[in-house]
């Protein structure tokens, strides 16, 4: 297979980044990504095939795409993720491979997931409380994630700890997470929350924004350092002096870094997505069940990227439907 060395955007921004959604399903109940009640899971033969998804990863990693990062949903709720897991790190041009997870179902893995190289793990973990995160799930699997947590950190995975902040659930948590990075080689990014949980915006403005959160960790650390950020990251990163871990703080809904973005997303149903905030720009799925060539899907995705907006709020102008109503895990975190 010939591998592109690099792939551009319309607006010269390198992409060699997919986050994949394997499934929509989730074992937890997230206020911040979908409502309690009335989500339609999609019939299974509306989304990828894992023989789909080998045939997509080889495709974009021939045009230059080398990270992939693994997402839902909750990947684990798949069956035989690992099954996956084991093809992608084999699979020729893909160099680090990532996975995003709530933590319930993944302890009997990280055995083999550090055996097969996993580059790193980010763990969605909103609170420090239990009964805060029965509130924020609506399910009661703390001490499940909070185990996994514990066993990452032993196995030595690289961890990110995703947590959301959100105006009247957890802020009284913001300090007791930078904490954890006393003593753990962790990083703890607080995430501004988005419009993608099935309802649209929970208030009328985002109150904690990047900047309060950041205010707000320097008001208890006032030595709070400012690390060099990584090219095209969308998280601000910062360090206690003396702590082992570091803290980030990402812009998800002032989307201060669309400039430097180098990913794209294809969601469970296999439709992909040049912009989070995009709804979708082309149906990989139906391409593949139509029986097209690997080059003719190449063709297609290739001309999605020279069309690509030149950020988040650009492609939400553009957006067939103008209002923002998804939930987080039809799209992919």
């Amino acid at each position: 297979m010939e591998i592109v060395k690099a792939l551009y955007d319309n607006h010269n921004r390198p992409i060699n980044y997919l986050r994949l959604a394997v499934t929509d399903r989730c074992n937890l109940r997230c206020f911040y990504c979908m409502p309690e009640e009335g989500i339609h899971y999609l019939p299974k033969k509306e989304l990828l095939t894992f023989e789909e998804i080998e045939r997509l990863i080889r495709i974009v990693a021939s045009l230059g795409i080398s990270k992939i990062r693994l997402t839902g949903g909750e990947p684990f709720v798949r069956t035989d993720l690992m099954q996956l897991i084991r093809k992608i790190v084999a699979t020729e041009g893909i160099k680090s491979l990532h996975l995003t997870t709530n933590g319930i179902l993944t302890v009997p893995h990280i055995t083999e997931l550090k055996e097969l190289g996993i580059a790193s793990i980010n763990l969605s973990l909103d609170t420090l409380d239990r009964e805060r995160f029965k509130i924020i799930t609506r399910r009661d699997e703390f001490d499940a994630t909070w185990q996994t947590l514990q066993q990452l950190i032993a196995s030595k995975i690289p961890v990110k700890i995703n947590a959301v902040v959100m105006e009247g659930k957890n802020t009284d948590d913001l300090i007791p997470m930078v904490e954890l990075t006393r003593h753990h080689p962790i990083s703890v990014r607080f995430i501004e929350e988005m419009p993608f949980n099935g309802e649209g915006n929970h208030y009328p403005q985002l109150t904690w924004t990047y900047k309060k959160i950041l205010s707000w960790i320097q008001q208890h650390y006032p030595n709070l350092e400012k690390m060099k950020d990584e090219p095209h990251t969308t998280s601000y990163s910062y360090k206690v002096p003396g702590f082992q871990g570091d803290v980030g703080v990402i812009a998800a809904f002032s989307r201060t870094f669309c400039g430097t973005c180098n990913r794209i997303r294809v969601t469970a149903q296999g439709v992909l997505k040049t912009c989070l905030y995009d709804d979708g720009v082309l149906n990989i799925k139906e391409l593949m069940r139509s029986g097209v060539s690997d080059e003719a899907i190449k063709f297609e995705l290739q001309k999605a990227f020279a069309a690509r907006p030149k950020d988040g709020f650009e492609a939400e102008l553009q957006r067939k439907n103008k209002s923002v109503h998804e939930s987080m895990s039809t799209i992919g975190g």
